[in-house]
């Protein structure tokens, strides 16, 4: 995966949104995208750590990256998901 590939990944902002609305979202988005293609989500839900590995895992997605990062206003987690088949 080259850094193109990253930046050309499309985007979800869920930050404010709280379980279960972040994977539904995601869900929803990935289901438009075409099979490898990625997507990085920005969300501020502490219960996304968990919840997007077991999705990812369960839908047959592949989490690329997972990144927790403490801002301001709480949490700031960020993963890019490739769409599996």
């Amino acid at each position: 995966m080259n850094e193109h590939e990253i930046k050309a990944a499309t985007e979800l902002d869920v930050r404010g949104l709280i379980c279960p609305l972040p994977v539904l979202r995601a869900r929803k988005s990935l289901m438009a995208l075409e099979p490898g293609a990625l997507l990085r989500v920005f969300c501020t839900d502490p219960a996304a750590a968990a919840d997007f590995p077991a999705y990812c895992n369960t839908a047959g997605h592949a989490l690329l990256q997972s990144d927790h990062v403490e801002g301001e206003q709480g949490p700031e987690l960020t993963f890019l998901i490739r769409r599996g088949p």
